[in-house]
């Protein structure tokens, strides 16, 4: 039986056969097999297939043994959770980012507690010194998607949240340009603060405020696992986002 999982996902790449078998390391006939003939490749073929596709190994292939070793996998990523995101250690945002070598991601509506924080804004100055990729996804205030998260969290001030983060980084947009940002108007499950192979994820949960909903801290082991996951929302997002300007930020804030 062919696997047409694997085949939509090559498609919905805009991936060929040849280019998933050269960026996996195999030849074009072996990928040719795998989707013709549901043949299932090694693990460690089913995980960088996984990764090369940005797509979770189990969706792709119903292997009993990658199944478990990728609930083995979820588990041992997930180091801590905490209960509310108010419960978080107040220095573990900072001291996360701070081990950042390649990337540094924030993706939020507003994100204001780090927005106030001068020693964040120390720390992404010094990064993006350091060659560090730094990217700032905040929610575009006058998108639908903003308006219905500050109902859905019972109250109408989330535009008002993100023009005010805005405002707080505008002095950082002007003396350091290589620090990304760009707004968003996508729907967002979770906000994510990624340092490398380590992220906190805060999820969003209908009626309560994030500072209320838990957060996981996970930590990459492996490709095709819950980190993942949401380090390929990042990506989605960012691909789809719209890069924010002093003169954006002044028309947005009214300053």
């Amino acid at each position: 039986m062919s696997n047409e999982r694997l085949r939509s996902a090559l498609l919905a790449r805009g991936m060929t056969v040849q280019d998933l078998a050269e960026e996996i390391g195999v030849i074009p006939k072996t990928v040719e097999r795998w989707i013709t003939k549901g043949k299932v490749p090694y693990r460690r073929h089913q995980y960088a297939t996984a990764a090369a596709l940005k797509m979770d190994v189990t969706t792709l292939w119903d292997d009993g043994r990658t199944v478990d070793s990728a609930t083995d996998m979820a588990k041992a990523e997930i180091g801590t959770v905490y209960p509310h995101r108010h419960t978080v250690p107040s220095g573990l945002w900072r001291e996360l980012y701070s081990r950042a070598q390649k990337t540094l991601d924030v993706l939020v509506y507003s994100g204001l507690f780090l927005s106030e924080d001068p020693l964040f804004h120390d720390l992404l100055k010094a990064k993006v010194a350091a060659g560090v990729q730094v990217r700032i996804l905040l929610g575009d205030p006058d998108c639908a998607a903003v308006r219905q998260r500050g109902i859905d969290e019972g109250h109408q001030i989330m535009d008002g949240k993100i023009r005010n983060a805005l405002h707080l980084y505008r002095p950082l947009m002007r003396s350091h340009p290589d620090i990304g940002f760009r707004l968003h108007d996508s729907t967002l499950y979770n906000s994510i603060y990624r340092a490398d192979d380590e992220m906190l994820v805060n999820p969003h949960v209908y009626g309560i405020g994030a500072y209320l909903a838990p957060v996981l801290h996970l930590r990459r082991l492996g490709a095709g696992g819950v980190f993942d996951t949401y380090a390929n929302s990042i990506e989605h997002t960012w691909e789809n986002a719209r890069p924010v300007g002093e003169a954006d930020v002044a028309t947005i804030t009214g300053a």
